[in-house]
């Protein structure tokens, strides 16, 4: 495997740091070695970054091995361990968790890359499993080999690759790896789609894998070109979280379908897998139905009004007990407030709250108070979340439904609009998170 051609399009400067994940399967440690060797021309700082899911006994094992290896070869290393899930869908857990770990590795050393191993078999079972579920057109395009984050680039040197050739690197080069066994388990769909529907494809074409990579730039160019003309068009069409349905009717056909997506995400965020093209269909039946007030309901209690011109999107109150949400750049909330993260503000109000990611552990949740929580408060001194509630007299109809900012220890950081905890910052102290509730 040719190194220097493998990363002929990335833009590296003497000392810069370069950040890969690593699980110590076959996959990752083929990338780590191309990048070992990729140094030794280049002066770049590797920095090996690990999660243990803890979900099989080995893990512990395989953790120990790759800091040995890390150590061997003067590679920084960076882990974390997931002690707990909240969610049904571990995977989609999984890898928020993982992927904001990265992200969190990936600032502490100001680098400019984060590698991952995804090879050209991923992007077959991605994109045929979206065919299969219904998506969208960048859905149906899998992923790209180069995608720009906040400040950094995620990058996928194998894309072009078999699994097949990643082993056979393993083995020609006596790389040491560790087989996570739940890969073979028919349990999970993707490897139904990996032992089941990959073999016949590549029996029936050695280089398929090249057909559905060009299939994927295809579609991601074309997906490009749309998106563009999508924002002209949801500025017409969507003003003040109202989607004004004359204005809808008049656009293209397939526009149509990328709007209202855009118009839901804000209530899904990484759940909008649960909106598929059943949902979108209800909406476009409720908006073409003649029927001045009507509304259709969608998965996690959230509504789909239609009041003559306009529709509107929110979450019914009356049938949520509970809620758990990760804060991301913009939550709506099920009592018709928002938590968003903003980069600056002025002013110190109830309604916000600035933090340090040194102090705090990521990602942040919003959910449901739950009997007993306590917070640390600004100041000092504890505080019973009831008490807040009875102190600012927060009606009993509306307390159920407050929200309530933890931490991944589940540290209560921030009562919105009521009460700040002991985390909260000064304007003169460090923080790199600003929350606001509106």
């Amino acid at each position: 495997m040719d190194v220097e051609k493998l990363y002929k399009d990335i833009i590296i400067k003497p000392r810069d740091a370069v950040v890969f994940g690593c699980s110590y399967g076959p996959d990752s440690m083929a990338l780590f070695k191309t990048l070992l060797e990729y140094r030794k021309n280049h002066d770049i700082v590797l920095i090996c970054a690990h999660v243990n899911h803890d979900r099989r006994v080995e893990s512990a094992k395989e953790k120990e091995d790759l800091e040995e290896f890390c150590k061997e070869n003067n590679v920084i290393f960076e882990y974390m361990k997931i002690e707990k899930y909240g969610d049904d869908n571990f995977h989609n857990e999984a890898r928020n968790i993982r992927y904001q770990f990265f992200d969190e590795v990936v600032k502490k050393y100001n680098a400019k890359y984060l590698f991952t191993a995804h090879h050209g078999d991923d992007l077959m079972e991605t994109i045929l499993m979206r065919i299969a579920r219904g998506s969208t057109l960048r859905g149906y395009s899998g992923f790209k080999k180069k995608v720009l984050m906040d400040g950094y680039y995620i990058y996928r040197p194998f894309i072009g690759l078999t699994k097949d050739e990643l082993l056979e690197y393993c083995h020609k080069n006596k790389i040491n790896y560790a087989v996570d066994k739940s890969n073979f388990s028919n349990v999970y769909t993707r490897n139904r789609y990996r032992m089941e529907v990959l073999p016949f494809l590549k029996s029936e074409e050695k280089d398929i894998h090249k057909k559905f990579l060009k299939f994927s730039n295809v579609l991601s160019e074309a997906d490009e070109f749309i998106e563009e003309e999508a924002d002209k068009a949801i500025n017409r069409v969507v003003k003040d979280n109202k989607l004004y349905i004359d204005k809808y009717l008049e656009i293209n056909k397939f526009l149509k379908r990328i709007i209202l997506e855009r118009f839901i995400s804000s209530f899904y965020q990484d759940d909008l897998i649960l909106i598929n093209d059943k949902h979108l269909d209800l909406i476009e039946n409720l908006i073409n139905s003649k029927k001045s007030n009507a509304k259709v309901n969608l998965p996690n209690d959230v509504e789909v009004i239609k009041s003559y011109n306009t529709l509107i999107i929110k979450r019914n109150p009356s049938l949520l007990s509970s809620y758990e949400i990760e804060v991301s750049k913009e939550v709506m909330l099920p009592n018709g407030h928002k938590l968003e993260l903003i980069d600056s503000v002025k002013g110190n109000s109830n309604n916000i709250i600035k933090l340090s990611s040194k102090e705090i552990v990521l990602p942040l949740i919003v959910r449901t108070r739950k009997l007993g929580d306590v917070m640390t408060i600004k100041g000092g001194g504890h505080k019973k979340i009831k008490d807040i509630f009875i102190d600012s007299k927060i009606p009993l109809t509306d307390r159920d439904l407050w929200p309530i900012v933890v931490d991944s220890r589940g540290h209560i950081v921030f009562v919105p609009g009521l009460k700040k905890s002991k985390f909260d910052k000064t304007n003169n102290e460090f923080y790199d998170i600003i929350l606001r509730y509106e």
